[in-house]
């Protein structure tokens, strides 16, 4: 399994700083801001739609209440996603899956999309986002990364989609990291940036593999993690760092 080339930004949930997180209007936003890729969460609805949502519940990020798990897309589907991220994105909808890959790819965006199964849901998420993606990517687009911090939910999206790269996501690197990505055989590894040091950066380049850092959002931090080495940052703000 090959993977194509990662830009050094990637805009986190959308651009997240700038518009509400895991809708259309982040992914414009940050294409706005100068991404040509995005990383978004996917989970599943009560009756199995692929939506875009972070947590479990609906109230952070909705004018809903309640789990996730226990709502029907028509349900989802009369909630504002915007307000309470700004009164200018009043209305903005949770998109499915479906409507965020006919943007990104009108856009001429990539992504990486991160499988947020609602527990029990592991397999049955992944398997649902792999096959959607497989069937509604555009053929010859550059191929996304799938990643998980779920063990379970890779395994699925490997059997499901055994083409797509997947990438290994953790907070930070176990000392057995190299074992577990060669398991999965996953083709980048993804880590949280608080405790990442440059001799992790280096065992994780001497295996060939592209390391994606999440979420920078200082400049300093961003400069030394490319310095190091890092391939690619993923950023609540685009702008602010699309000049390194």
């Amino acid at each position: 399994m090959s993977i194509g080339a990662i830009p050094r930004i990637i805009g986190h949930r959308g651009a997240r700083a700038s518009a509400p997180e895991n809708t259309l209007a982040g992914i414009r936003a940050a294409q706005r801001e100068g991404a040509t890729w995005v990383e978004f969460d996917v989970k599943l609805t009560a009756d199995g739609a692929c939506i875009l949502m972070h947590d479990d519940t609906l109230e952070r990020t909705t004018d809903g209440r309640g789990p996730v798990a226990a709502a029907s897309l028509a349900d989802i589907r009369r909630l504002d996603a915007g307000s309470r991220f700004g009164p200018a994105f009043r209305g903005e909808r949770v998109p499915t899956l479906q409507e965020a890959l006919a943007l990104l790819a009108e856009l001429d965006m990539g992504f990486n999309l991160e499988i947020k199964p609602c527990r029990g849901r592991e397999a049955e998420t992944a398997r649902a986002a792999v096959t959607e993606v497989v069937r509604l990517w555009p053929a010859g687009r550059p191929a996304p990364i799938i990643s998980s911090f779920e063990r379970a939910a890779l395994v699925a999206a490997r059997e499901a989609a055994p083409t797509l790269p997947r990438g290994y996501l953790v907070e930070e690197l176990p000392t057995h990291w190299k074992a577990q990505v060669q398991d999965l055989d996953c083709a980048a590894v993804h880590v949280g940036w608080r405790k990442l040091t440059r001799a992790q950066v280096d065992a994780v380049k001497a295996e060939r593999l592209p390391l994606v850092v999440w979420t920078v959002n200082e400049m300093p931090r961003a400069r030394e993690l490319l310095a190091w080495g890092a391939d690619a940052l993923i950023t609540d703000c685009p702008a602010v760092l699309m000049g390194l």
